[in-house]
């Protein structure tokens, strides 16, 4: 997988928000067992599959939680990465990853690349490059670093 290359995840804390059919959470947790996986999906059915997935592959430290992002925080806390391939509104994904509640150190963001210049609009991540993914139409890996908090 790309990103397993292209951003170095090999272990760590990782929640995948809106995981869907497991991408790209369950592909990173294969390629990286050290890695402790969260797998969080609102939709009940998608979460259920989720869970029988990680199961039938006998996956340690990989876990889904059927909800919506925004109702998390304590039960993900601290992060070392957060990811999503499929997130509506860039804005308020953001602010709760940054928040001091999730503590996400990372953000990576699958993305097209009508969208990368709104969700490089949030200040409290310091962006990369955007990295290309291969074989792709405008397809891109946006990562971030949260930006330390200034001392007052």
């Amino acid at each position: 997988m790309y990103a397993a290359v292209a951003v170095p995840i090999n272990s760590g804390r990782l929640a995948d928000i809106g995981s869907g059919p497991g991408f790209p959470g369950l592909p990173l947790k294969i390629l990286r067992p050290e890695l402790q996986l969260v797998l969080v999906e609102s939709n009940i059915k998608k979460g259920t599959f989720l869970a029988e997935v990680i199961r039938e592959l006998g996956l340690l430290n990989a876990r889904v939680l059927i909800s919506r992002y925004e109702e998390l925080g304590e039960e993900l806390a601290p992060l070392d990465f957060v990811c999503s391939r499929a997130v509506g509104e860039f804005g308020p994904f953001l602010d709760w990853a940054a928040s001091d509640v999730v503590s996400a150190g990372r953000v990576i963001l699958w993305i097209g690349g009508r969208d990368l210049d709104e969700a490089r609009k949030s200040v409290q991540w310091d962006w990369q490059e955007p990295i290309a993914v291969p074989q792709s139409l405008r397809r891109y890996l946006l990562v971030g670093s949260k930006r330390p908090v200034p001392c007052s």
